[in-house]
């Protein structure tokens, strides 16, 4: 018999940071890590959704996560990045300030949401996971694009 973890009790993330927060989202979901593109605006679309981009040919929304989360907007330097996710058959874009590593941890290393996290509104949050002397706060996906989202 071996300790060894099975695939479905692992799970990789890709890190990102927002301000001095890193956030976390499964690897599953992403498409691609993209530096800034230019990106078109769309009129009476919410503030945080920055508009659409032309992505080798498909047009893809682009949300700012930033403003997604009530922070402020952040000049684009060379750390910004837009993660391309794809998600219940929707692809869209999540400006982020920088992309980081990916992780593969233990799923039993998820802890609930703390009650007071950040600056970050508790429901866009999907847990917190410690790695080490580390914190990381898996993103809810659902949550981030379920405002009439779609352009």
């Amino acid at each position: 018999m071996t300790n060894a973890l099975t695939a479905s009790e692992e799970m990789k993330v890709i890190v990102f940071r927002i301000e001095k927060e890193e956030y976390a989202i499964p690897v599953q979901f992403i498409q691609s890590i993209e530096r800034m593109l230019p990106i078109t605006r769309i009129p009476n679309a919410d503030s945080f959704v920055k508009g659409v981009m032309n992505l080798r040919g498909v047009i893809t929304p682009v949300i700012d996560l930033r403003l997604r989360f009530g922070l402020d907007e952040k000049e684009v330097d060379d750390t910004t990045r837009i993660l391309v996710i794809s998600k219940d058959q929707l692809d869209f874009g999540l400006i982020v300030d920088e992309a980081k590593d990916v992780f593969d941890f233990p799923k039993h290393k998820i802890e609930p949401t703390p009650e007071v996290i950040g600056s970050v509104e508790a429901e866009y949050l999907n847990g917190v996971i410690k790695l080490g002397d580390k914190l990381f706060t898996l993103l809810k996906l659902e949550k981030i694009i379920d405002n009439e989202l779609i352009i």
